[in-house]
């Protein structure tokens, strides 16, 4: 004797973005939105907007998610894997933290975090995460809203 399938509840209807190229922080936006609201093209002008509205003291560092070259020895491949940098300052000067370093590169002031920010965006491909204090962070100022 055979049972009649268990009746599924019925789900609403959800919103999903498939991955499509390395846009996965445009398509977790849009799911997040349960919508399309972002862009490659937009994000990437989101992305560069900011950069002179950073409040940099507030921000505790950075992280960036970067195209990184793949290679054998002193051969060059023509592929790109992903990597994660860090930048902090630390005594008034921000370093780049990259793991790939031998040492700390120093970048300067603020011009100097921005000019290598700007410079990491024009790339392409380039997510840039900020680490802030959760009190900066429900007070929103990281930014300049003006």
């Amino acid at each position: 004797m055979s049972q009649a399938p268990e009746a599924r509840p019925r789900s609403p209807s959800v919103y999903h973005e498939r991955q499509r190229l390395e846009l996965c922080a445009v398509h977790a936006l849009n799911n997040v939105l349960q919508e399309q609201l972002f862009s490659q093209e937009a994000a990437d002008e989101i992305c560069k907007r900011p950069l002179s509205q950073l409040v940099l003291p507030q921000v505790l560092g950075l992280i960036l998610n970067l195209p990184s070259p793949v290679s054998l020895g002193l051969l060059s491949l023509p592929l790109r894997r992903r990597h994660w940098v860090a930048l902090r300052q630390v005594d008034g000067i921000y370093y780049n933290l990259d793991s790939k370093l031998r040492a700390p590169e120093a970048l300067g002031g603020e011009d100097g975090v921005r000019a290598f920010l700007a410079a990491a965006l024009a790339q392409g491909l380039c997510e840039v995460l900020l680490v802030v204090t959760k009190e900066v962070e429900e007070a929103g100022c990281w930014l300049h809203t003006s």
